[in-house]
């Protein structure tokens, strides 16, 4: 299983948040220290050279907080093969009710799908009720999945 590097693809609207902020995000949520092989290896894979020189000087910012050696490689982004499906939205495929309640099934739609990762998420514990009720009619949730997906949040916490 060493021949992968498990990663995530971030697709982005500039104009909604920066390469920047999402770099920030990054090295703030992980271990950046840690030595993985390959399979969980620390990593940023950029697309361009402005992207390359981001990930360089956040990871030079991230040195003078340490005091281990950051671990983390920063490479070009090569070919990037999705998960199998059931991998996709991991979390949520743990509740089928609600994937069907909004026409959502495995495959290139749930890879796709904003609904889906946006209550992938919601559903993992990340983000909070406020915001989660704020948003959850415009991503076509009725009351009663609104009400699912607020009790998994806070049996989360």
């Amino acid at each position: 299983m060493g021949d992968h590097t498990e990663t995530v693809d971030v697709d982005y609207d500039p104009n909604q948040t920066s390469y920047e902020e999402l770099l920030s995000i990054f090295w703030n949520n992980h271990d950046s220290c840690t030595k993985n092989k390959r399979q969980y290896m620390s990593a940023i894979f950029f697309h361009d050279d402005e992207q390359k020189e981001l990930a360089l000087k956040t990871k030079d910012e991230m040195k003078k907080h340490k005091n281990r050696p950051i671990q983390t490689e920063i490479a070009p982004a090569t070919e990037f093969t999705d998960a199998e499906d059931y991998h996709q939205k991991y979390l949520l495929q743990h509740h089928p009710w609600l994937l069907e309640s909004l026409d959502i099934h495995p495959g290139d739609y749930l890879i796709k799908s904003h609904v889906a990762a946006r209550l992938n998420g919601y559903i993992g514990g990340y983000g909070n009720v406020k915001d989660f009720n704020i948003e959850a009619p415009q991503l076509g949730l009725n009351e009663k999945m609104m009400e699912y997906v607020v009790r998994k949040m806070k049996s989360k916490f």
